[in-house]
């Protein structure tokens, strides 16, 4: 074993992240973990299943990563986060568990957890198997957010909406901490010169897709040269499926175009050029696209439900999610009225600011060292007492 897994003058943080499968997950640590690792009293040891290594890479050689093999799937990965990780977490002598998803370990050393999947999608879900799948995700998240030492939140709305409304006895136990944005992310050098609007989520059914494609039917009575751009992963086969019909039904032939999976670099590029960054989702906890989107300058039309509000403010024109003639009327407005285009823009750069993951990272730090304040008080003295103690690379 290496001499200095021993030490003890850091925290040593166990990073529960086999639930990082696409999306927020992964950009959430992908961009975190590397500004926690400059905090000279933290340890991250970052716990992932091998097939997800592609998405992760090398991050940083300050986080040591655990490639994990078993059978992967919801349930084995559920046993395998309630069995055998608080054997692991005992046998290293973790001083924190961080699992950054709705649930973790029940029985892991000073658990938190992450309130960031809402629940509600739950109650649109016809399928069998993707109830179950619900069904199991709201008890975990219940029975984590009873035993977790602290639960750090995406917004105010996921602290309201992911806490089974005893939100009040949990304020001191959940802290709302808000995502933040890439510095790669910016606005165009020139002006924008895209005709097509841009909508980025993986392919699930909360996000909504399917009233988009619906109301570009009436916005290309008006406008028949936009297109639509959808970049994201298809996760969820049978709502491809559904959106292949309702665009074979709606006669766009090729106005949908699926980009699949997008880089940063091919994200920038796309948010800079849109005519119009749509957001359709009906269901959202913060929803990252939305500050990219502000970042680079995009104008922003919106659903005026869930997070977005909160997230957005006054940097997007709102329609109802549910309400196609609606989203087109908005998308419309914003397409024939270009001060009106301009003005966003300059309200999302500015709204844009209040996002940085130097910020996450340092609350997030703070939330972590409060959960073991005689661990933390007792390190921080010997550091004093020693001076800083230099670390092998």
């Amino acid at each position: 074993m290496d001499p200095n897994f021993l030490r003890s003058d850091r925290l040593r943080i166990l990073i529960n992240g086999i639930h990082a499968k696409s999306g927020g997950g992964v950009t959430y640590l992908i961009n975190i973990l590397p500004i926690l690792a400059d905090d000279p009293e933290l340890e991250l040891h970052l716990f992932i299943h091998r097939d997800q290594f592609d998405l992760f890479g090398i991050l940083d050689e300050r986080i040591r990563m655990h490639l994990l093999n078993f059978p992967s799937g919801f349930f084995l990965n559920l046993l395998w986060e309630q069995f055998a990780l608080p054997i692991l977490a005992k046998v290293m002598s973790v001083d924190v568990t961080v699992s950054p998803a709705n649930y973790g370990p029940l029985i892991a050393p000073a658990r938190i957890i992450m309130l960031r999947n809402s629940l509600a999608v739950a109650g649109r879900e016809t399928r069998l198997v993707k109830r179950l799948y619900w069904a199991g995700l709201t008890i975990m998240t219940a029975l984590s957010l009873l035993t977790c030492r602290r639960a750090i939140a995406v917004s105010n709305y996921a602290r309201k909406a992911l806490t089974f409304g005893i939100g009040r006895r949990l304020q001191n136990k959940v802290a709302v901490i808000y995502h933040g944005v890439q510095s790669t992310y910016g606005p165009p050098m020139v002006e924008r010169n895209g005709e097509y609007l841009l909508a980025v989520s993986d392919i699930y059914v909360q996000k909504n897709l399917h009233t988009l494609i619906n109301a570009l039917v009436e916005i290309r009575q008006e406008y028949p040269g936009i297109v639509l751009k959808l970049a994201g992963k298809a996760i969820d086969q049978g709502y491809l499926k559904e959106l292949q019909a309702a665009i074979q039904e709606g006669n766009l032939g090729e106005t949908v175009e699926f980009l699949g999976e997008a880089s940063s670099e091919e994200l920038v590029r796309l948010y800079q050029n849109c005519k119009i960054f749509v957001f359709p989702s009906t269901v959202e906890t913060f929803g990252n696209p939305l500050v990219e989107a502000m970042a680079c300058g995009a104008p922003i039309a919106s659903s005026n439900t869930a997070a977005m509000p909160e997230i957005l403010g006054d940097a997007a024109v709102y329609f109802d999610p549910l309400d196609p003639r609606d989203m087109a009327e908005k998308i419309g407005r914003l397409l024939r009225e270009k001060p009106l285009r301009d003005n966003l823009s300059e309200r999302g750069l500015l709204r844009a600011r209040d996002f940085s993951w130097h910020t996450t990272a340092t609350q997030t730090a703070k939330v972590i060292k409060s959960v073991v304040p005689d661990r933390y008080k007792a390190i921080s003295m010997k550091r004093v007492e020693s001076g800083p103690i230099e670390t092998a690379p």
